[in-house]
């Protein structure tokens, strides 16, 4: 084999890699975060703060204690939350990008696949916090997007709100973008580190 065909064959290799994950990252995220996520979880990893709070983000009230119900600061609940909801996150991710590239006949190396995984994992979990989407919003001047593309709630007793995040909001509509563009990011790292030096490992 020539050097210009085995280059023209890791580049073949490396673009059809990199559609793969894309498509399997990018597509699964909605799933991930609309029909795996719970509603307490999504309600939750937002929550900052010293206040005592029950563990479905309730604030506890010193005149009304749930007997027997454990409290813990909000920010604690929101990392908890939102700690929870990555971890399932990943391993959807994860499941599906070793099935499908293992159906396709290849083998993503381990520590590629890492890689991958830390790069979507930790931005998401930032990103879900809430003070880094905030922050982007702010230094990109889509604070005012934010602020002008609410939601209005109806209340049970009638009663109509205000939401900054949650479907039809800027704030969910920035997220995503935010997601599918890490989601990319993780995908190239992956492939990079799955075919450089000419690697190309077999599911045989």
């Amino acid at each position: 084999m020539t050097s210009t065909t085995a280059t023209n064959r890791t580049t073949t290799e490396a673009l059809a890699l990199f559609a793969t994950l894309l498509a399997t990252f990018g597509e699964l995220h909605p799933a991930c975060d609309h029909w795996i996520q719970g509603s307490t979880t999504a309600r939750c990893k937002r929550l900052y703060g010293q206040h005592q709070v029950y563990r479905d983000g309730t604030t506890a009230d010193p005149d009304k204690l749930r007997p027997g119900a454990a409290t813990l600061t909000a920010s604690a609940r929101g990392r908890q939350a939102a700690a929870s909801h990555v971890a399932s996150y990943t391993a959807v991710q994860v499941a599906a990008a070793l099935a499908v590239t293992r159906a396709l006949g290849y083998r993503i190396p381990t520590t590629a696949l890492l890689a991958g995984t830390a790069v979507n994992a930790l931005t998401h979990a930032a990103l879900d916090r809430g003070a880094l989407l905030l922050w982007l919003a702010d230094k990109t001047g889509k604070a005012g997007y934010l602020n002008h593309c609410q939601a209005a709630r109806l209340g049970a007793n009638g009663t109509v709100t205000n939401e900054i995040n949650g479907p039809g909001t800027a704030w969910l509509a920035l997220d995503d973008a935010a997601h599918r563009a890490i989601g990319a990011t993780a995908a190239a790292v992956t492939t990079w580190l799955a075919v450089r030096k000419g690697r190309r490992p077999s599911a045989r």
